[in-house]
């Protein structure tokens, strides 16, 4: 196994989280490039894992938590750690090691850049991100939103805990009309997914529905609302994960639209 830098040959393959394979990544659209772009110059940290023949596997993602939904000093977040576990395409690298190792890549490059500590979320269920994964690997649980848990492991003695940036504002509906808020940051795919998506959908349905779009990729945008990635139909939040199909989301902004009339 090898753990190295993201190359420029490899970009491709991450701008889709390694599922080049899939005929879902073709409707995220390019958020996640621009994301890229404009967060190298912040200190965006991209690692992959290949195996011994040289295929990725792997994947690991983290930034200067000035730059994350999180807040804190002197630490760096990780966005995601993501290990191929799909038998479509690359097939699955899973319980192989491959995301110990890229963990502990990831500890050692902050520690270099002078980082106090590394900050990383997971969720209390075990299907994605899962937060007792993280805790097996040493890290402590510091606040919670949810089923968003966020966990850190401290460097240095005077690291300051991080806590979550909280939601401050909620979409507003438009009289009449069925209002579809969607916040894009542009850092997940399957939350560019969700984006993309809904905007299409509330297009089918003309000047019944409005659609908002908002992007949260402005870091001052992102702390007016307290949301990087969302899905509101009126005043209702849609459950994003894992992503929801085309067809349902199109189904509940129909049915808001229907007790609109009424």
């Amino acid at each position: 196994m090898q753990i190295i830098d993201l190359t420029n040959e490899h970009k491709p393959l991450y701008f889709v989280c390694l599922e080049d394979w899939s005929e879902e990544m073709k409707e995220t659209g390019n958020h996640k490039e621009v994301w890229y772009n404009q967060m190298q110059d912040k200190g965006l940290r991209v690692k992959l894992a290949l195996d011994d023949e040289g295929n990725v596997g792997g994947m690991i993602q983290y930034v200067p938590i000035e730059h994350a939904f999180a807040t804190g000093k002197d630490l760096y977040f990780i966005n995601c750690i993501w290990v191929h576990g799909h038998k479509k395409g690359r097939g699955n690298f899973q319980k192989k090691g491959m995301g110990k190792a890229l963990l502990q890549a990831a500890e050692e490059d902050a520690k270099a850049k002078g980082a106090k500590g590394l900050v990383a979320w997971g969720i209390s269920f075990p299907f994605w991100m899962k937060a007792s994964w993280f805790k097996k690997q040493g890290y402590q649980k510091v606040d919670k939103d949810g089923m968003a848990v966020l966990l850190w492991k401290p460097f240095t003695a005077d690291a300051i805990p991080p806590k979550w940036i909280w939601q401050k504002q909620q979409p507003q509906k438009t009289a009449g009309k069925v209002t579809v808020t969607a916040f894009c940051n542009g850092w997940c795919p399957a939350q560019n997914m969700v984006f993309e998506r809904a905007k299409r959908a509330a297009s089918e349905f003309g000047d019944k529905v409005v659609f908002r779009a908002i992007d949260t990729l402005p870091r001052e945008t992102f702390l007016e609302w307290g949301i990087t990635d969302a899905l509101f139909i009126d005043d209702k939040q849609v459950r994003t994960g894992p992503p929801p199909s085309y067809e349902k989301i199109k189904k509940g902004i129909a049915k808001q639209a229907k007790n609109c009339r009424k």
